[in-house]
């Protein structure tokens, strides 16, 4: 299986060399990443929007090893949410913001990260829209949950992701479901051991459905992150099932994948929102979605073809 070849090369640097300085990458990287400043994405958002979708917006970058930075991290996304408001398109666009940005791996990273996190969910909250937090490697999980329920004291609307592939998410999701949490469902886009997670493609897509049948009968917000047509079908199925309307879920897709799709569900009522990640940092991002689905991996590899 690529899969783990490729997230495996998401960590290296030598690798991050070699993609970034291919000539190809650029063109590619903008069917995933379409900015990399606000002044470049908000006509994206505009589109989009015009659209009839709604937008969950990602800052890339992970790797954070300063203070500084996760300052600076936290900056931009009030800067993101200050243009939103501006221009009124804060009831469209949420946030998604992953703790480790915020500094979550640095010393004292809990406490770090939930501080610098809070002004951001303030801010959301200030232009009527919510913040969502990433699911990443299993080992930052705990931490990640304890900072969705203490956010949740104050912003019961934040959101948190929980990974199908993870043998605990089951448990954690029957815990959000009872407690009326808004939950992304995704399979899961990071190398993990046998030992905490489901590796065969078939087990991930069984453990997917038996949680998402918790979510839509609980008493949250299911967010259902997926682009495979099978799944959603069974998502509708279930929602009919649990007597949900179409504005008591929704369903997710990332930017640059099965557009026509989006369109087809908002067209037909449901919430489409589309996760649109901009910034410089882009190479973990990029690395996940190839590893996530062989058709992005081999559109990458004919573009190199096709452009060397």
């Amino acid at each position: 299986m690529l899969g783990p070849v490729i997230l495996a090369a998401s960590r290296s640097d030598r690798m991050r060399r070699l993609v970034s300085a291919a000539p190809v990458t650029k063109q590619v990287v903008d069917r995933f990443i379409p900015g990399e400043t606000v002044d470049e994405i908000l006509p994206v958002i505009d589109e989009l929007t015009g659209n009839g979708l709604e937008l969950t917006m990602d800052v890339v970058g992970e790797d954070i090893t300063t203070p500084e930075q996760a300052t600076a991290a936290r900056d931009a996304y009030l800067e993101l949410i200050g243009r939103l408001g501006l221009l009124e398109l804060g009831t469209r666009a949420e946030m998604s913001v992953k703790l480790s940005m915020f500094g979550q791996a640095l010393p004292g990273g809990h406490d770090r990260a939930l501080a610098n996190v809070r002004p951001v969910v303030e801010a959301a909250a200030a232009i009527g829209t919510t913040v969502t937090l990433d699911a990443e490697d299993h080992t930052t999980l705990d931490s990640m949950f304890a900072i969705h329920d203490e956010l949740r004291k104050d912003f019961p609307q934040t959101g948190c992701v929980i990974q199908a592939y993870l043998f605990r998410t089951e448990e954690d999701a029957r815990r959000l479901a009872a407690n009326g949490s808004r939950v992304r469902l995704v399979k899961g886009a990071y190398k993990e051991p046998a030992g905490v997670a489901y590796q065969q493609k078939h087990e991930i897509d069984k453990a997917y459905v038996r949680i998402l049948r918790t979510l839509m009968e609980g008493d949250g917000y299911p967010m259902i992150g997926s682009h495979d047509p099978r799944l959603i079908s069974i998502t509708q199925e279930l929602a009919r099932t649990a007597g949900r309307k179409l504005d008591e879920y929704e369903f997710q897709m990332l930017y640059g994948i099965r557009g026509e799709e989006h369109l087809r569900l908002a067209a037909e009522g449901h919430r489409m929102r589309v996760y649109t990640a901009y910034g410089t940092d882009w190479y973990g991002y990029f690395m996940r979605r190839l590893a996530e689905k062989p058709a992005n991996l081999r559109f990458f590899l004919r573009s190199m073809v096709s452009k060397g």
